[in-house]
């Protein structure tokens, strides 16, 4: 007999009601300051929105507005036409609304269509601050919790009624979001979990979850190759009270005899999947990231998730063993090691891995309990916003200590567009189209930049030069310049001790003016008695009268005949020369062969004689003996 759906839910989470009835939930905050009016000027206090996209590591600065209608936001502005988009020039508009009568989501959603930047959610009830979660999944609400991109946070109910009198007081209220401390970066490598699941058939939310691991692999496999990151999956189980172990819904919801259960995927005991075949599947993706872990390739468990997910749902009946030992033949994980990893899921008995996973789900220093499912934590601290490829990346590189963020966090995709806007208010030089202005996933930056090789240095703000070997290639290194009669000409000198001097033949200050010079009528040149003389741009011609020719170098001027000669004499010096260098060589080739010869015959006429010698000696030697 199939049991009421109010009865199965409540078996199906009364493990986690026991598990986590003494659990300690840690807030996620960032800081609000209020920079004016003065009588309410100070730093607060706000929670970060489970939805949307906080600006991890960055932060907004907006005007505060509380509409006059609609102020608990569940209807859309439209409705009253109202409209909360900024004008060009002004500041963002951060939308003020009172918590109540519908989810905070859509409250959410509706100032984000009307135009606003930001939402602050005053609290009702004078409580400590609680994070602002997604509704209960159903179509509906997927719809628009999806499109959210805007950041949102819960304020105190006395900060709240702080705000409202400033505003209704005539009083413009400024204020600036921060998230830079959000997330701790104390070095170069940045710590994050994953507490996630294998089920593929619990609504939307794990739609949203299997969507943000295929989207997010790519990613994670570089951070974690490169060494940027370590990565560690989790994920989250309960146990079944002693007194119901040999229930059939602790039976079939749990292994080693109770230890570890998770939900009935259909919340249905009577039919498709059981809880206990989530739990063994949850188990083998934690034993897959120990054994690529232990090879040196934790990034391996990304490939393995996503092919089952692909391969093995649950919709097509292959959630099973023998899909799952597929994917693991296809990625070459040793099979053996993995069965000894996961253990036997009958025996009355702990497994390793599983009573691990339930020991970290307590929360630690500064992280709370894991309670929400996914929970993603980033050095430490619990993210929160949207679980989305994007949003996740800007939170994982705010992680990183500054200037040591991988190149990833550079990229395009992670770009604020602050530049857009008036350049960021940098430096730049609209000529060359060259800016300092630089977006990043913190905002923009105003630093010189480096182009084609050549290091800009300056502030950023007012001021960049290019610096150092081949400075003069970038729009000549902002020295004068001009162009006449096909010659060009330039006061850039490529040397860090000399900035900008105007070329010979020009006078000025080598930036903005360099003059030509008029040699003749200065008496620079040409001052011999037969020259005459001719200004040109950027130098000068001289010339001789009669059959004379100009000598540049002496400034005077010689007859044609006489250059003649000494040309022709110039030749005879230079015949005899040669000569004499052929003569030299010869007399050394021919006394080299000399030697050689005299060496040769020397040689032959003392080996006539040396075994006349060695003859006589011998026979000298026999006649004694006898």
């Amino acid at each position: 007999m199939k049991q009421p759906k109010q009865k199965q839910l409540l078996l199906c989470f009364l493990p986690c009601l026991l598990l986590i009835c003494d659990a300690r939930f840690v807030v996620e905050k960032n800081s609000l300051s209020v920079t004016s009016p003065e009588s309410i000027k100070g730093t607060h206090d706000s929670a970060i929105g489970n939805f949307g996209i906080p600006q991890y590591g960055g932060s907004m600065a907006g005007t505060v507005v509380y509409p006059k209608e609609n102020q608990k936001s569940c209807k859309e502005f439209s409705d009253f036409s109202i409209s909360f988009k900024s004008q060009p020039g002004a500041l963002p508009t951060f939308l003020l609304v009172d918590r109540g009568d519908c989810f905070f989501a859509l409250k959410v959603w509706n100032a984000q269509k009307a135009g606003a930047s930001a939402v602050l959610v005053a609290d009702n009830v004078d409580e400590p601050l609680i994070t602002m979660d997604t509704p209960e999944e159903d179509v509906s609400s997927a719809k628009y919790i999806e499109n959210i991109t805007i950041p949102s946070a819960l304020v105190t109910k006395g900060f709240g009624e702080k705000l409202k009198k400033a505003i209704s007081g005539g009083d413009m209220v400024n204020l600036n979001l921060d998230w830079r401390e959000a997330v701790p970066h104390p070095d170069d490598r940045v710590e994050y979990e994953l507490w996630t699941n294998s089920n593929d058939e619990c609504g939307v939310k794990c739609d949203m979850l299997m969507e943000f691991v295929k989207d997010f692999k790519g990613p994670a496999q570089i951070l974690e190759k490169g060494g940027f990151t370590l990565f560690r999956p989790h994920y989250i189980t309960w146990y079944c009270p002693h007194a119901f172990t040999l229930s059939r819904q602790c039976k079939s919801q749990c292994i080693n005899k109770g230890r570890y259960c998770a939900p009935d995927p259909e919340q249905d005991f009577s039919s498709g999947y059981d809880g206990k075949d989530v739990v063994v599947e949850n188990l083998r993706q934690l034993c897959v990231y120990k054994v690529a872990n232990e090879t040196g390739k934790p990034w391996v468990w990304w490939d393995y998730v996503t092919d089952f997910q692909i391969r093995c749902p649950m919709k097509e009946k292959k959630y099973n063993k023998e899909c799952a030992d597929s994917v693991i033949k296809s990625l070459g994980i040793d099979s053996r090691k993995l069965d000894k990893c996961m253990g036997d899921p009958d025996a009355d008995m702990d497994n390793p891995v599983l009573k691990e996973e339930q020991d970290a789900q307590v929360g630690k220093g500064s992280r709370g309990d894991v309670t929400i499912l996914p929970t993603l934590v980033v050095n430490n601290r619990q993210y929160r916003g949207k679980l989305e490829k994007s949003a996740v990346l800007k939170a994982l590189c705010s992680g990183f200590e500054e200037t040591t963020e991988p190149a990833i966090c550079l990229s395009t995709e992670m770009e604020t567009n602050e530049c857009f806007d008036n350049n960021g208010g940098c430096w730049q030089d609209k000529t060359a189209n060259i800016t300092a202005c630089k977006d990043t996933f913190r905002g923009k930056v105003c630093v010189c930049p480096r182009v084609d090789g050549v290091q800009f240095k300056g502030d950023g703000y007012n001021h960049c030069e290019p610096s150092g070997p081949g400075r003069c290639t970038i729009n000549n290194g902002g020295c004068w310049h001009e162009e006449r009669d096909g010659h060009a000409f330039s006061a850039c000198v490529d040397k860090d001790s000399v900035k900008c001097q105007c070329p010979p033949g020009f006078k000025g200050d080598g930036v903005k003016k360099c003059e030509d010079i008029d040699e003749c009528k200065e008496k620079k040149a040409c001052q011999c008695p037969e020259c005459s003389c001719k200004n040109t741009w950027g130098s000068y011609e001289c010339s001789c009268s009669g059959d004379l020719l100009y000598m540049r170098d002496h400034d005077t001027c010689i007859s044609k005949t006489g250059a003649q000669v000494k040309s022709a004499w110039a030749a005879v010096w230079l015949i005899m020369l040669s000569l004499g260098l052929a003569a030299g060589g010869a007399y050394l080739l021919y006394k080299h062969r000399l030697r050689q010869y005299m060496d040769s015959e020397i040689r032959a006429i003392m080996a006539q004689y040396m075994p006349l010698d060695s003859q006589a000696e011998v026979n000298h030697a026999n006649d004694e003996r006898a």
